[in-house]
């Protein structure tokens, strides 16, 4: 299952984004927001990372304006490894290579339809193991020295 959230920049785009998560058949929760009216990202990215967090979700979707405030809220819980993706590439490399759990996208800046081409080859893309292994687990070694 896939947790999906925005704020009210990102709104629009996560209406989108869930027609076609609907006409592929994945399952997803959506945790807001649920209009166009000014509200706080960092709720919205915390609710989609604790359902990934406590196990209900496997993977998030966080749209915001330009992306980054989602992305910074989403890294600061552990285990997360949010990726903003402005393009098709960016998106297959951060599962092959970061074995990114949660993606925020820029509804800013890119289109409806790039956006759901970032979404099938996030979602369709897995994780290369390898030395990407080894660089993940250097990621998580970080993280428990540093976030107690």
């Amino acid at each position: 299952m896939i947790a999906i959230g925005c704020d009210h920049g990102g709104y629009k785009l996560k209406e989108e984004i869930k027609r076609y998560l609907d006409e592929i058949g994945v399952v997803y929760s959506d945790e807001g927001c649920y209009s166009e009216e000014s509200v706080h990202y960092p709720i919205y990215a915390k609710k989609v990372c604790l359902k990934i967090l406590n196990g209900e979700c496997d993977k998030g979707i966080l749209i915001c304006t330009t992306g980054n405030g989602m992305a910074i809220a989403a890294n600061k819980f552990k285990g997360i490894r949010c990726t903003k993706c402005n393009t098709e590439q960016e998106a297959t490399l951060s599962r092959n290579h970061n074995d990114a759990n949660v993606l925020s996208l820029p509804a800013g800046s890119i289109s409806t339809e790039l956006a759901i081409k970032i979404v099938r080859l996030w979602l369709a893309s897995g994780f290369d193991m390898g030395r990407h292994e080894v660089r993940v687990n250097m990621i998580k070694d970080i993280e428990n020295e540093n976030m107690k």
